[in-house]
């Protein structure tokens, strides 16, 4: 089955030195396009993290300090990974909650602009969890019939997450062949920022997540506190969640 684009879409996969979005780094990622026309492009860097490895990490994804020790550092590799994903959507397994955060700290962290809205995310592992759940190498024998090899490196966990959305298509006849539909279906909840941090209201107005401010809205807090938002910014949130915060304070002229 060829996947109905109306843009590229870009699958990718990044192995880190962690789970903490804000903190952790990548030493691993790959990205695999897929062109309108079908046809397709592919690209794995190493990253040199500019910080030491974990071992619990290591353990994970098969990658140590000496492997990426000569490795471009991120901020080396970033026009790259801009140019390859620029005109994309954005596919990936535990995508929307890992992933894309991640990448976007990378990006805005070394100076290089990101906007989820110009990207729609689709998630493969949000629809094997609403139909069935489990890992990504039980989907992969699940819907391809195959053994995952090498997982949790990122090239073969990218086109293994590339061969199960191909397949979730032709299983699934309540899925429709259209990224759009894809993005929806596999976003839980709508939120103005990558760390769900941010949400929104029945008026489509941004609203705290968190806090003594939760279920408020930004610009109403942003005028009655202003301080607030001194203290956000300063504060230890991703810096996508502050660009969030920038953007709401600046478009109500605050």
């Amino acid at each position: 089955m060829k996947l109905n684009l109306h843009k590229p879409l870009c699958f990718f996969d990044l192995e880190t030195t962690g789970i903490n979005i804000g903190k952790d780094r990548i030493v691993e990622i790959s990205i695999l396009k897929i062109n309108t026309n079908h046809s397709q492009e592919s690209k794995t860097w190493r990253v040199n993290p500019q910080m030491p490895i974990p071992k619990e990490a290591s353990q994970i994804h098969g990658i140590y300090d000496e492997d990426i020790a000569d490795c471009p550092t991120f901020v080396e590799i970033a026009p790259q990974v801009v140019a390859m994903i620029k005109d994309s959507d954005l596919a990936g397994y535990n995508s929307n909650r890992f992933d894309i955060p991640l990448l976007a700290e990378e990006l805005l962290r070394n100076g290089f602009e990101f906007d989820i809205t110009k990207h729609r995310p689709i998630d493969v592992q949000v629809i094997y969890h609403k139909l069935e759940p489990r890992t990504l190498s039980a989907a992969y024998k699940y819907y391809c019939g195959k053994e995952l090899k090498d997982a949790h490196t990122a090239s073969a966990d990218t086109l293994a997450t590339y061969e199960v959305l191909k397949s979730q298509l032709e299983k699934y006849s309540e899925i429709e062949n259209e990224v759009n539909f894809l993005h929806q279906f596999t976003t839980f909840k709508k939120n103005a920022d990558l760390a769900n941090f941010i949400g929104y209201d029945k008026d489509e107005d941004e609203i705290f997540n968190f806090g003594k401010y939760k279920g408020k809205k930004l610009r109403e807090i942003f005028l009655t506190d202003p301080g607030y938002y001194s203290w956000l910014m300063n504060a230890d949130f991703p810096l996508y969640t502050k660009k969030v915060f920038t953007q709401v304070k600046l478009k109500r002229g605050i």
